[in-house]
């Protein structure tokens, strides 16, 4: 047995750092937490000064038997949990429930999983930081206060299920009024002026007009008097402009440039660069810092006098915009630069890339670019043409970029050489454009984007980003979707040959990739907490609670005092909001009255989601009121009576099929097509109100064949037993319970009915001894 235990928080980095240490260690893997606070309203005793009680996390159990096993028979014990707040918090939850004395406690902390790193980090051990081990707990209670608080509100007054968070709320609130920051937008219109040239060499200039222009009569006016007019080069000027590189990464900016460079999600970058980090190839990669080490420079230095040229280098220092990063951590970088490939897997290797580049240019010089201006005078008006153009005279950092090809701004930024032009050359115009252009809505947010602005806002640290984001789209307040846009109109002048035409022309606008969008659920939560609670959602109040818990990590501010501090004040909000009847809380909006029955139109939350209502008790009618499903895109805020009215067109029969009717209806899950008994969704890319018989039927029919190629087998002994071909392979479907058929059987056509039974009660069985496994 080994005398000396280290423990870490995964497992893929203790295979990793078992390799540079010798036979008198041995190294564990917690995987993250092993306990958390008790479920329930017990956990906080806030007579007590907020004192919380703890238990080991569900499935942790085994685990900690485990992990107390190497413990007793070893002589100290290393705890190597992320250098962070949680990971502290991990090691002292360790020391606790594996009853850890202090003399035999080393707690030992390295940002890389390096040889070098580890090796010295056990070279330098400490203590646990109790500190910040109050820090993360303060946070955990406070967040627990706010959540069991409120969520119940939420389901007395709203809806059951619904939650509130100290975090997410506020990201919910920035989507929200993003949202409806866009539903305010009111467009306006001027028109933009470009001419083309021909050159005596057979080369195209383009030009464009300095000034916009309100109206289309002024754009026509500055196309009439530009008929017949000369041409000519009145002045060439250049100046030299120089372009410098970003900083290396913190967590936010890389999730940012790999959703933008890359296409991935928060989520998946941040499970990328865990693997790299754990597999020793990059620095921890959750940092709001953008330091780098000066071992890490003269890395870099050798790397690009070695790859460029020493005139490449240019070793830089960065500060952080953010007033509570933490600045003796270090930016996301490569632990060793000679590395090229550090995975196998694309995904994982195409970050990797990403990262390598934007730390190498971070210590490259300037990037040297000469800008050319060409005013272009008009014989017939005093309003001048300008041509722009440049030339990169010196890569610079760009040259990482361009290397490597994951970063395209090098071609995007360097824009187009001028032609060789001079003084008083005389121009012949081929033709002039004044295109109508629209102003812009703010726009929707992407995950990369809200990151961005929760750090600006100071909301969250680089361990949250992507867990917020998880949670309020997990929760339904947040959808991410890509959405058609709509055809716009717009007027195009065109001055060729001394005449001018217009045209009107349509574009395709607005159309969304991968954007959040709220749910109708979330504008009615975030109105209320707006209303109830404002200082829980106040983005000040969410900086705020930062700044206090780094004051309790640098041992400023007593942990419980703060809770106290907040809880004095919220509390007895909770207990007003309590009181307040639910029929105030609930989104109704009267959108008009039916032309043909007269009967009030509403819009309001239902049961399973907002609905339009067609017939209130106070039109005195004797019919009962209807009630119709939104669709995906409508939301209650914004839905027109027109709009409101057309759903009551469902459900529609359309004809026949099979001698029964097919019905057209929407339901909580979206549209769908009723046929005897069975519901057949309709898909995403057809519309229910268009939808006629041939359609219906062509649904039905697809159906039948995606499910006819599914099945594998059936039984008559059960019909309820089939054998079905699934996305993870074949398996066995017994009612609503799914069994995977094991790897060994090659054929599983060939299996009979008692073989299938077998399968599934061996399945059974196996559940029943983990059950039993766990509950000790």
């Amino acid at each position: 047995m080994a005398k000396n235990l280290v423990i870490v928080e995964s497992p893929a980095k203790a295979k990793t750092i078992e390799r540079y240490l010798g036979s008198n260690y041995q190294v564990a893997s917690s995987n993250g937490h092993i306990r958390d606070l008790m479920k329930g309203n017990n956990a906080i005793n806030i007579e007590q000064g907020f004192l919380p009680s703890y238990e080991i996390s569900p499935g942790k159990e085994r685990v900690v038997q485990y992990l107390k096993k190497l413990a007793h028979s070893s002589d100290c014990v290393y705890l190597a949990s992320d250098d962070d707040r949680e990971g502290e918090s991990i090691s002292w939850h360790l020391k606790e429930a594996l009853k850890l004395k202090d003399e035999k406690v080393q707690r030992i902390v390295f940002r890389e999983v390096t040889k070098m790193a580890v090796l010295n980090a056990f070279k330098q051990p400490r203590t646990i930081d109790l500190a910040l081990v109050d820090s993360q707990q303060a946070r955990r209670v406070l967040d627990r206060l706010v959540g069991y608080d409120l969520s119940p509100l939420l389901w007395k007054k709203i809806k059951p299920g619904l939650s509130a968070g100290r975090v997410q709320s506020v990201a919910v609130r920035m989507v929200v009024e993003r949202e409806r920051a866009i539903d305010r937008f009111v467009a306006t219109s001027n028109f933009a002026v470009a001419a083309f040239f021909i050159l005596p060499t057979g080369q195209l200039l383009k030009a464009d007009g300095g000034e916009k222009f309100k109206t289309e009569e002024e754009a026509f006016a500055f196309l009439e008097k530009c008929k017949g007019a000369i041409f000519s080069i009145k002045a060439l000027d250049t100046k030299a402009l120089k372009r410098s590189p970003s900083p290396p990464f913190t967590t936010s900016t890389l999730q940012q440039e790999a959703s933008r460079k890359l296409g991935y999600s928060v989520n998946r970058t941040m499970v990328l660069a865990q693997q790299l980090y754990e597999t020793g190839k990059i620095s921890y990669m959750r940092t709001d810092s953008v330091n780098l080490s000066q071992e890490a420079i003269q890395n870099i230095s050798e790397m690009v006098s070695t790859t460029y040229g020493a005139a490449y280098f240019q070793a830089r220092s960065y500060t952080t915009k953010s007033s509570t990063a933490q600045e003796a951590h270090e930016a996301i970088r490569p632990t060793d630069f000679s590395l090229k490939v550090a995975s196998s897997r694309k995904d994982e290797q195409r970050l990797y890339e990403l990262i390598w580049c934007r730390a190498m240019a971070a210590q490259m010089a300037d990037a040297q670019i000469e800008k050319t201006i060409a005013t272009i005078q008009i014989s017939t008006t005093d309003q001048p043409l300008i041509a722009t153009g440049e030339v990169l005279k010196f890569e610079g950092f760009l040259k990482a970029y361009i290397r490597d090809q994951v970063n395209e701004e090098a071609s995007d930024d360097a824009k187009t050489m001028l032609p060789s032009l001079h003084i008083g050359q005389e121009l012949c115009l081929e033709k002039m454009l004044a295109r109508e252009r629209f102003t812009n809505p703010p726009a929707r947010y992407t995950e990369a984007t809200l990151v961005r602005d929760l750090e600006e806002k100071e909301i969250g640290r680089p361990s949250t980003y992507a867990p917020i984001i998880a949670t309020i789209q997990k929760r339904g307040y947040i959808k991410m979707e890509s959405r058609e846009g709509f055809l716009r109109a717009y007027r195009l002048l065109t001055l060729q040959n001394n005449l001018i035409h217009k045209e009107k022309l349509t574009e395709i606008v607005r159309t969304e990739k991968q954007k959040l969008f709220p749910t109708d659920m979330a504008a009615v939560v975030n109105d209320f907490l707006v209303k109830h609670f404002s200082d829980i959602t106040d983005y000040n109040f969410t900086a705020h609670v930062e700044k206090e818990l780094d004051k309790i990590a640098q041992g400023t501010k007593i942990w419980n005092q703060m809770l106290s501090e907040f809880y004095s004040g919220f509390y007895p909000k909770v207990q007003a909001t309590a009181g307040i009847d639910r029929s105030m809380v609930k989104y109704t909006r009267l959108l008009g009255k039916d032309p043909v029955t007269h009967a009030s139109v509403m819009v309001r939350l239902g049961k399973y989601g907002p609905l339009v209502q067609l017939g209130i008790e106070a039109d005195g009618h004797e019919e009962a009121p209807r009630f119709a499903g939104l669709r995906a895109n409508q939301r209650m805020e914004t839905i027109t009576l027109e709009e409101a009215l057309e759903l009551f067109k469902l459900p529609r029969v359309v004809g026949t099929f099979e001698t029964l009717p097919l019905m057209i209806n929407i339901g909580r899950f979206g549209p769908y097509i009723k046929h005897g008994s069975l519901f057949y969704s309709i898909p995403k890319t057809d519309d229910p109100f268009a939808i006629n018989e041939q359609g219906a039927i062509a649904i039905i029919e697809a159906k039948r064949k995606a499910d006819a190629e599914k099945l594998i087998k059936t039984f008559a002994e059960a019909p309820t037993i089939q054998i079905l071909n699934g996305k993870w392979g074949a398996y066995i479907k017994n009612g609503k319970n799914h069994t995977r058929i094991p790897k060994d059987i090659a054929d599983p056509r060939l299996l009979s009915f008692e073989e299938c039974l077998n399968i599934l009660g061996n399945n059974t069985k196996s559940k029943k001894s983990k059950k039993s496994t766990m509950a000790c």
